[in-house]
């Protein structure tokens, strides 16, 4: 009587695993085909997106005028401070860089 009860029980085990196991990998697949899916649509959006970027930077370039060429400004130096120049002369002079 034993051994009925032990395979009495493993079959009702079975009976009810085997469904649950068949529903939980059905819906494994399930969400695995559904993140499969946002991947590819992401990835298509990601192609559209470098392709409309490149036909943008391409109409850009072919119809932006061009600025007119300017000349580059002369620079004025800077005004010389004859203060400093004066201290700078006294200075070589105290050192014995310059002579008298």
């Amino acid at each position: 009587m034993r051994p009925i009860w032990t395979l009495l029980k493993v079959i009702i085990a079975l009976a009810i695993a085997i469904p649950l196991a068949m529903v939980l990998f059905a819906t494994t697949l399930g969400v695995l085909a559904v993140a499969i899916g946002i991947a590819f649509a992401v990835l298509k959006l990601a192609i559209l997106a470098v392709i409309g970027l490149a036909v943008f930077r391409l109409g850009v370039r072919l119809f932006r005028s061009k600025p007119a060429p300017t000349e580059p400004l002369a620079r004025a130096l800077p005004p010389v401070d004859p203060h400093y120049t004066a201290a700078m002369r006294e200075l070589e002079i105290e050192l014995g860089e310059r002579p008298r």
